[in-house]
């Protein structure tokens, strides 16, 4: 029987951290102690690839489904692992607590990683450690290492963009690379194994307090990545290797005229010859990151919204079927355990229902969009959640839950939740009576945003949906996470039988 359990949704860059941006150190342990006081199971965190400022810091935007960002190091961890010595740190990083500077804190985790590089590489050839790492990742990390190293050296040009030779992966051109691009190439492994080496010892932190990590996983991939760029047969492009067709969503809640995300979508055909062999190991490199990982755009792998590329908008696509039941059959055969959640939001028809069920995936349900003139049948009405569900107040991509009682909830919208709950709230207790109401449902499991916990406002969003600029930048200070609010969550947590 699945037991009742519940947990808090913060990316790792929301983190305290004195580096301008949260990464696995002190401040990722203060906050598993937190969780630990307040009798939470689950951490749940964005995608922990690579990031760019090029195209807004977005966390569904990199340029490697496999690789961890190296913005996560932590530089207290190096110092603490002896790769540098505390000296080598500095004290010129960016001041500010409460919101993230992704391009200082790139420029000062970059020069770190090249001091600590220095530093071990007249060793590394001896470090079994390192030798290991770098060859159980190799599916992966050699493709990326090269990758990286010829961008680098073209100025940051696009892979679709580079000489033919390149582009085109020729052999004798790639081990050209190779040879002239060696060290810039062990210097991208080398920070893979530092930043996967920290990550892996903060996990064991965690496990000893008995928190798992639910990881996120988009459907999509960049097109300007090492994954792209590695397996272009595998996606749908022309033959200059750009893409014929980018991915998104029709007009929803969220936008009139749908997101168009730009993402190659995938020669479906393709990965079917393969027995999905890219797929398993995306998954099997994942489920070696998370303990439960949630499935972004789960709608996608019954059908998914292609949009020609030159279309400027989402509005003008068309929905083409996906092999998502062969794809999961083939998964299960390599995974008998699946600890996948399905991001089903939005429209979802039968067929993306009857792909969830056979495989006993549960569903996402956001409490937000519980409360219209539709609430007796509404499936976000706690009322109706079945235990194989895991429930939010909101997620990365809404409000706040003030935020959104203090806007897009409108008047009706109050009125009905106020009518639901029994009685009139105070704006500024609303967020906790949304967190209870989740608490108290039937959802074997429940995940809180951070910001609902501290009732912040709009000013405290993760994420405006296609809106470009100025998300992902939302930090917890260390003083936020105190013991009356820890003590508050552990209440309520035993209450509704959620302790872990």
């Amino acid at each position: 029987m699945p037991r009742r359990a519940s947990g808090v949704l913060l990316h790792v860059t929301s983190l305290p951290s004195r580096y301008g941006i949260g990464d696995f150190g002190p401040g990722a342990r203060e906050f598993a102690r937190f969780l630990a006081q307040a009798a939470q199971s689950y951490w749940q965190v964005l995608p922990l690839t690579p990031t760019s400022t090029a195209i807004g810091n977005s966390p569904y935007s990199s340029d490697s489904a496999f690789a961890v960002s190296p913005l996560f190091l932590s530089p207290d961890r190096l110092v603490e692992d002896g790769w540098l010595p505390e000296a080598a740190i500095g004290e010129d990083w960016p001041g500010h607590p409460g919101t993230t500077d992704y391009a200082a804190a790139e420029a000062g985790k970059n020069r770190l990683v090249r001091l600590a590089f220095d530093r071990a590489r007249p060793r590394l050839a001896e470090d079994a450690a390192f030798r290991r790492f770098c060859r159980e990742e190799a599916s992966w990390l050699d493709d990326y290492a090269l990758f990286r190293a010829i961008k680098e050296a073209a100025g940051g040009a696009g892979w679709a963009d580079w000489v033919p030779e390149l582009r085109d992966r020729r052999p004798d051109a790639l081990e050209d690379v190779r040879q002239r691009q060696a060290e810039a190439i062990e210097l991208v492994r080398f920070g893979q194994y530092l930043v996967c080496d920290q990550w892996r010892a903060l996990r064991r932190d965690l496990d000893a307090a008995g928190i798992q990590v639910i990881g996120d996983l988009p459907i999509y991939v960049t097109q300007d990545s090492a994954d792209v760029w590695a397996h272009p047969e595998l996606f749908k492009l022309a033959p200059d290797k750009k893409p014929l067709f980018v991915a998104g969503v029709p007009p929803d809640y969220f936008s009139e005229t749908g997101q168009r995300w730009g993402n190659p979508v995938y020669d479906w055909a393709a990965h079917t010859r393969t027995a999905f062999a890219w797929w398993i190991r995306r998954l099997r490199r994942n489920l070696t990151l998370f303990d439960r990982i949630r499935l972004d755009h789960f709608r996608g792998f019954e059908a998914y919204w292609e949009i020609e590329a030159s279309e400027k908008t989402a509005v003008r696509g068309r929905w083409v079927k996906a092999p998502g039941e062969a794809l999961f059959k083939e998964v299960l055969r390599r995974f008998p355990v699946l600890p996948l959640i399905a991001e089903d939001l939005g429209v979802i028809t039968a067929e993306v229902r009857e792909l969830k069920a056979a495989f006993g995936f549960p569903g996402m349900k956001i409490l937000q969009f519980a409360f219209g003139p539709d609430i007796a049948d509404n499936r976000d009405a706690p009322h109706n959640y079945e235990r194989n569900c895991v429930a939010y107040t909101g997620t990365h991509d809404n409000n706040t839950s003030l935020g959104w009682a203090q806007g897009e909830a409108g008047e009706a919208g109050l009125r009905m939740l106020f009518a639901y709950l029994g009685r009139e709230v105070p704006l500024e207790e609303l967020p906790w009576a949304l967190i209870r109401l989740c608490m108290r449902s039937a959802a074997d499991t429940v995940v809180t945003p951070m910001q609902d916990l501290l009732g912040l406002g709009e000013g405290s969003r993760m994420n405006t949906p296609s809106v470009a600029k100025g998300n992902w930048g939302w930090r917890v200070t260390g003083d936020q996470l105190d013991h009356g609010l820890a003590e508050r969550l552990r209440q309520t947590t035993a209450i509704f039988g959620r302790n872990h």
